[in-house]
């Protein structure tokens, strides 16, 4: 079980269908091999042994997944970094992982004198980039067509295969540990689940970062099943609406942040988007009424979420599409589904036992997706994988059927007056409002009730509404105390690149500290 195990069967099963369609570029899968059989060599040439570390900075590209595939060819481990990031917590991450070999593109290529001053065992930069290469920096496309071809080393199994440095919302990056098995294992699971299915021809739009698990899920997925491989730079409506049109995308996996933004545009309407028969969703909660808009929005697809985190190869459970459309059960698309075929899943309470079925605790997965640890981090191993448990830090509740409702992380949950309040129902509460473009709630201090719910509000173009208004219209649908005490309005609100809000910063800020 070796991730470049897909591209030997679609060389073998379809050599001249296209692989990779980057802007006017198209690549078949044998010119795709050929390039990463080189681009193998070539860091094999240049000192990358077996299981050493080689990290991509830049945006979406097909060349972000010629670097995958050739550094696994070459049996190294990827290290994709987060664009997000400044040079200092670039820096950070190489280090900690003793990276010696970088890819950059014309985006980041000047970034790389910090990055070096930084971590001076940064011996290799590659330019992978349309513009010239810069003076010093090999090009990624020569090596391509010059390197020496290399036999596939096929390493495999649990054999390390990246790197995925995640901190986000939590703090200072640490390195999630994936093996191959793990990967492929969370991918066959998937599309057991309904996630891509198997009819062709599959076309998979790279639209969520491809430094991020998100992604790399659904390009694994589109390997395995021999689709074709699109990609935008990075998120932007129009940009996204043209490549889905233009190449009559099928596939794609999208972030509630983006959905969103997609479906409140008013160009879409215009659009001929009935090539795309599937969105999957996940990375953070999203608001009922997104949801609604979106799917009035694209009628020709079908939406399913996924939940989990970079620790489970992204995914623990799946609401599927059937699962969208039961009217009869309208409480499933609160949920982030059941259990997927690969996972098992469960609420604990403190102890580490599992809970009643309706009472709220900490979600726990277990499986062969499971990471294989935090890089060099043995005691935060041990704190979150607890008898082959992976304790993810969120709150949630299962019903009878299976199906979990995540309820909040357990460091967001606000305690007012001695409830218990979890964001993502006063959030789903609030953006029910017309006016109500996206939102996002925490607790800050109240010398009355211990923590006041807190919201904090982006209104849409043109919208407007008052505090009371908003206040008003969530204890229509929830109780008084769970309603937002206090209401800011932003002009939008600080997230990660996958789109996960950065509550500590919305803290900070009402604290006056940030």
């Amino acid at each position: 079980m070796y991730l470049t195990q897909a591209l030997h069967r679609a060389v073998q099963q379809h050599p001249d269908r296209p692989a990779t369609v980057c802007g006017d570029r198209t690549r078949t899968f044998a010119e795709l091999a050929e390039r990463v059989s080189r681009l193998a060599g070539a860091l094999r040439g240049l000192g990358v042994a077996e299981g050493d570390r080689v990290a991509y900075l830049g945006l979406s590209s097909d060349r972000f997944l010629e670097y995958y595939l050739a550094t696994w060819w070459a049996g190294a481990v990827v290290n994709p970094v987060n664009v997000r990031w400044a040079a200092e917590e670039i820096g950070y991450s190489l280090e900690d992982s003793e990276t010696g070999v970088l890819v950059v593109d014309d985006t980041f290529a000047p970034m790389v004198p910090a990055l070096r001053t930084r971590w001076p065992g940064l011996h290799t930069v590659l330019h992978a980039g349309d513009g010239a290469a810069p003076e010093g920096l090999p090009s990624w496309d020569v090596l391509a067509g010059s390197g020496k071809p290399v036999p596939d080393t096929r390493r495999g199994g649990d054999e390390l295969a990246g790197l995925w440095y995640t901190g986000g919302t939590t703090g200072f990056p640490k390195g999630v540990m994936l093996s191959h098995a793990n990967l492929l294992v969370c991918a066959y699971g998937m599309g057991a689940s309904g996630v891509f299915g198997s009819d062709a021809p599959l076309r998979y739009l790279h639209v969520a970062p491809m430094f991020h698990l998100a992604d790399l899920a659904g390009s694994i997925g589109t390997m395995v099943l021999g689709g074709t491989h699109v990609m935008v730079p990075a998120f932007a409506p129009v940009p996204v609406m043209d490549a889905l049109e233009r190449h009559a995308v099928t596939h794609t996996v999208l972030i509630p942040i983006m959905i969103q933004a997609l479906a409140d545009h008013p160009e879409l309407s215009g659009r001929d988007l009935t090539a795309l028969r599937q969105v999957v969703y996940g990375g953070s909660p999203i608001a009922q009424a997104v949801l609604d808009r979106a799917r009035k929005a694209l009628p020709s697809a079908e939406f399913l979420q996924a939940y989990g985190q970079t620790e489970l190869s992204a995914v623990a459970t799946v609401l599927g599409a059937a699962e969208h459309e039961d009217a009869g059960r309208p409480h499933l698309l609160r949920t982030g589904g059941r259990a997927a075929p690969h996972a098992e899943v469960r609420i604990v309470g403190t102890d580490g036992n599992e809970v009643p079925r309706g009472r709220s605790g900490e979600i726990a997965v277990r499986g062969g997706h499971v990471m294989l640890g935090y890089w060099r981090r043995p005691e935060e191993t041990a704190a979150v994988l607890r008898e082959g448990w992976m304790h993810t830090g969120d709150v949630g509740r299962m019903d009878d059927e299976g199906y979990v409702e995540i309820l909040d992380r357990l460091k967001d949950m606000i305690i007012t007056g001695g409830e218990n309040v979890y964001s993502t129902e006063v959030e789903n509460a609030v953006a029910g409002h017309p006016a109500v473009a996206n939102c996002a709630v925490v607790g800050l201090p109240d010398e009355v009730w211990g923590e006041r719910v807190h919201a904090v509000v982006v209104l849409r173009d043109g919208a407007d509404a008052t505090v009371e208004e908003i206040r008003e219209h969530a204890k229509a649908t929830i109780a008084g105390y769970k309603a937002p005490r206090t209401v800011e309005f932003v002009d939008a609100l600080p997230a990660t690149s996958t789109g996960k809000v950065l509550k500590r910063e919305l803290r900070a800020r009402a604290a006056g500290t940030g």
